[in-house]
């Protein structure tokens, strides 16, 4: 296994790469070209935003050593293959696993191909992990005009309002590991052309909702959107979703990933968002 620095889109020898680098600028409405654009779009910010990119069977691995305790700066991708017979399998894949993230303590994978992520799925349960299915949601509305704009946080901003939440999800994670939770967000300023934090505020100022907005080559994902405890069931993650989408407007597709077994999928289904692909996830600690 190979690994090289990651700071921008270069391609280098690397056919993963350059077939996602591909894929992202080749624009077309056909479902599954669409779903093509949107997980190149995934890999290239993985990609860009990483300290370290290593090659592993049948995909890549993003690392950093700044935020080891961070699953989203530390996992395996294992894209789609060009063809059935050209599938690893998946005692390659965990091989692979225990030894890119040596010294973390998890081991986490992405599989982007729904056929060969519940293929992988006994072996991987077999071995200890947890199994998610995600949905790749693409906006199918017209989006808003004439709302607000959502206010673009700082990070100074942020980084507060990230320690609460992480320490209120996490009580028990040391305070190392929640600074590195907080402070990751650093990295995906690296991640697309046009990255912004957005918020919005309730009546005292105090920020209410917040979500991250990400954009390169006519490509758009709506990320991270978060409601703070205190502040649910008064319309404030709805206020900024429309928001962003007025943002985004022009941007195709517009899309955001969420968990299938979680009821965010129903609130953004009900704003106009329609479930295209599903992926995979696997996770051990």
């Amino acid at each position: 296994m190979t690994a090289h620095p990651a700071s921008g889109p270069a391609t280098g020898d690397d056919p993963h790469a350059r077939e996602a680098a591909r894929d992202l600028r080749t624009p077309g409405a056909a479902p599954d070209r669409e779903l093509a654009r949107i997980l190149a779009f995934t890999h290239v910010f993985a990609r860009r935003k990483a300290g370290r990119v290593a090659a592993v069977p049948g995909g890549f691995a993003v690392l950093n050593d700044r935020y080891p305790a961070s699953h989203d700066d530390n996992h395996l991708v294992i894209p789609a293959p060009a063809s059935p017979g050209d599938a690893v399998r998946p005692e390659e894949v965990l091989r692979a696993a225990d030894e890119v993230l040596a010294g973390r303590g998890h081991r986490y994978v992405c599989v982007d191909d729904d056929a060969l992520g519940a293929a992988f799925a006994p072996a991987f349960t077999a071995a200890g992990y947890d199994h998610e299915t995600n949905l790749v949601m693409v906006f199918r509305g017209v989006p808003p005009a004439d709302v607000p704009r959502a206010e673009e946080l700082t990070l100074e901003e942020l980084l507060p309002v990230l320690r609460h939440d992480w320490r209120e999800a996490l009580p028990d994670l040391p305070d190392a590991s929640i600074e590195q939770l907080a402070r990751r967000v650093e990295e995906r300023r690296r991640g697309a052309d046009v990255v912004r934090f957005r918020g919005v505020r309730d009546g005292s100022g105090e920020i209410a909702a917040r979500a991250d907005l990400y954009v390169q080559d006519g490509v758009a994902q709506i990320e991270s959107v978060h409601t703070g405890t205190r502040h649910r069931g008064r319309g404030h993650a709805r206020a900024l979703l429309r928001a962003l989408l007025a943002e985004a407007a022009g941007c195709e597709p517009i899309f955001l990933i969420a968990a299938e077994e979680d009821w965010p999928k129903d609130f953004y289904t009900r704003l106009g968002f329609a479930a295209i692909g599903r992926t995979h996830a696997f996770l051990r600690l």
